[in-house]
């Protein structure tokens, strides 16, 4: 899954984002709430949209989920990654 906001988008990969444990932790610890889980019961992690370009560069998400699972790419550098 990927949302593309004006500076900055994320990329998570489909399968970390059907985990409802990482899910979860990856809500948590977005201190802009780029992440959630979805509705309805169902423990799926969504991107929201208008949060995207709110992103402060902090990788917390990074550090949360497995090597390369998400990805934050910086629009305005060539879609270079934050590493």
């Amino acid at each position: 899954m990927r949302k593309d906001g004006t500076f900055i988008a994320i990329e998570v990969d489909d399968v970390i984002a059907s985990d409802p444990a990482l899910a979860k932790k990856l809500s948590e610890v977005c201190p802009v709430d780029i992440y959630a889980l979805g509705g309805n019961g169902a423990q799926q992690l969504e991107i929201v949209q208008e949060n995207v370009d709110e992103c402060v560069l902090c990788r917390l998400c990074l550090e949360a989920a497995p090597a390369g699972a998400v990805r934050v790419l910086k629009l305005y550098d060539g879609e270079a990654p934050l590493e």
